[in-house]
Formats: C-alpha cells, sequence, structure tokens
C-alpha cells in the first residue's frame, strides 16, 4: 500500500458463485451485491435482486447461512420499491447494527438518478424507511444532479479529532465523499472528496465504497469498488484505503495494485461483464469473508484466514 507500511495479505476466491438467479420470482434474472451481517452465529445476507419479469433495477432479498457458504433464500424481498425517488429500484445494501438497530444504506433509483437512501430495523426483515439522505448535493456525476448513490458507515463514534463523538460514513459514486451524523439518521456531508480516481492505476475511471468502514490500530479502513480501463476494456476491482482515526478526511494508505479482479468465467461475462464489486464483510470461523457480485448476475466470496 502506498504512503503507509500496511501489507495486505492476498484474497482466496471461491471458484464458483455462491448463489444465482432463482428459475423464477424476484431474483431470477440477476442476484449480486450483498450486505452481510452476523447475529447470533447465523450470517444474514441482504442482496439486490432483478426478476425477468420487469423492469425493476432492484428489489433486496434476505438469505440465512450457518457456515457463511451455503445459504438458504427468503422467498419474498424484504425492500420493495414503494416511493418515488426509488420506483425503478432499491440497490446495493450496506447494513451496520448500532446498539439494537440495524442501519441500512441503500440506493433509491428513479429511473434516472441514484440517490442514497436509509431505512432502519430491529430484526433484519422489517425495514423503515427513512428517505433520502441528501436532497441536494452539488456534485452531479454526468451531468445528473444529487447523484449520492452507495455509502459505508463506520459502526462507532470516533474519539478524537474534529468528528469526536460523531459517527462518519464515506459515500458517493465516482469520487467518494465524507458524511457525519449525531444519531445515524441525519447527515452533512464535506464538500471535498476524500478518494478520488488514479489517472494511471486500477482504480482511473471512478471509486465508490464497499462494505462498512471498520477501525483498526492503525487507521479507518475503507474497502473500496472501482472501475477503470484496460486496454481499452472497462473493469471493475477492489481496492483499499485507509484514513486517519483523527481525522477521516485524511488518506494516510491507498492500494497500489487491487485486492480483488475479476478472473473467474462468471465475473467476466454477465449482465455487466468484468466486474467484482464488494458490499459485504464478516469475521466467521477464523476467517475474513468477503461478499461480492460477480459480472452483476452472481454472488461470490473471497476471503483472507
Amino acid at each position: 500500500m502506498r504512503d503507509g507500511n500496511a501489507v495486505v495479505p492476498p484474497l482466496k476466491k471461491l471458484s464458483e458463485p455462491i448463489l444465482s438467479p432463482s428459475k423464477d420470482g424476484f431474483d431470477s434474472k440477476n442476484i449480486y451485491n450483498p450486505a452481510v451481517i452476523k447475529e447470533r452465529g447465523t450470517i444474514v445476507m441482504l442482496y439486490r435482486a432483478e426478476s425477468k419479469n420487469d423492469n425493476i433495477t432492484g428489489r433486496i432479498g434476505l438469505a440465512l447461512s450457518e457456515d457463511g457458504v451455503h445459504f438458504i433464500k427468503h422467498p419474498e424481498p424484504v425492500i420493495e420499491p414503494e416511493y418515488s425517488w426509488e420506483k425503478k429500484g432499491v440497490e446495493d445494501p450496506r447494513v451496520v447494527k448500532v446498539g439494537k438497530t440495524y442501519y441500512m444504506t441503500y440506493t433509491g433509483y428513479d429511473g434516472k438518478t441514484a440517490k442514497l437512501c436509509l431505512a432502519t430495523s430491529k430484526n433484519l426483515v422489517e425495514w423503515k424507511r427513512r428517505g433520502v439522505l441528501f436532497d441536494e448535493f452539488p456534485f452531479p456525476k454526468n451531468g445528473t444532479p444529487n447523484w449520492t448513490k452507495s455509502g459505508a458507515i463506520l459502526p462507532e463514534k470516533l474519539k478524537k479529532g474534529e468528528f469526536k463523538g460523531k459517527y462518519i460514513m464515506y459515500f458517493g459514486d465516482s469520487n467518494i465523499w465524507l458524511a457525519y451524523s449525531d444519531d445515524l439518521i441525519n447527515w452533512e456531508f464535506i464538500e471535498e472528496p476524500v478518494l478520488t480516481p488514479r489517472k494511471d492505476k486500477f482504480d482511473n475511471i471512478l471509486v465508490e465504497p464497499g462494505p462498512p468502514a471498520f477501525m483498526m490500530d492503525f487507521g479507518i479502513v475503507l474497502i473500496y469498488n472501482s472501475a477503470g480501463l484496460e486496454n481499452g476494456v472497462r473493469k471493475y476491482k477492489a481496492g483499499i484505503a485507509v484514513f486517519d482515526k483523527e481525522n477521516p478526511t485524511k488518506l494516510i494508505a491507498r492500494s497500489e495494485k487491487p485486492i480483488l479482479e475479476p478472473t473467474y468465467e462468471w465475473e467476466i461475462k454477465g449482465w455487466v461483464d468484468n466486474v467484482v464489486f464488494i458490499e459485504g464483510l464478516v469475521e466467521h470461523e477464523g476467517r475474513i469473508y468477503l461478499y461480492y457480485g460477480g459480472a452483476d448476475r452472481y454472488i461470490g466470496i473471497a476471503y483472507w484466514e
């Protein structure tokens, strides 16, 4: 990693998807970009699902696993489009638990703009919509205003610095910004991006948050997704960024090379080709599992042990 001494061990991957589209129903076309959380030894997954029977870009499905690899799907989605800002899809969840409440950031898509939204739950099945987090965001994506899309919350308050006593979240698409909150419901953002694409690296087109951020002794760790052109081909890969614990806008280390990239056929060919996109992370039985979408059609696992 650049600007630091952190060494990231290589990830291992399972060679086959752990979940694929169903024959029929709400996840019959694509199933990808999962959030995960561990509750009483069970891995709970919330995933983006698309049906071959309509043009909704996402519903949120639920699946359970005892070993982190073999999952049983719930037969119905737990979140479907309801409001005008999400009428074409609810997409790409990330989930944290603080106290007894689960907080899910997700993308609400109205057919034109992808907006960062929030929902809360006490049981991971029944969710209360909290709405769009930023009604106005002054940095358009490709000319589209208020495009905020994705959010990765650090599920603990900072202990020092300018943001002492506050929660933080890394959010956005194309660039990554920082937001802060007293209560995890109401958020304010910092206008200057904290992570941007690099012209000469694997992440030369865009960067976007991955799973929820987490705290380590050496800093705040954010696994991020990215897109870059490689010999004229657009490929999605993942990297790691580390931010200062007292100043979460300050980048102190960053991957020189991707930690995950498309290599298997099901990651290279799908609904969108050449994509690995991480949104879930959990520790289970001595391994750190990363759950990701492959080619916007399947769900796979990479892991450290």
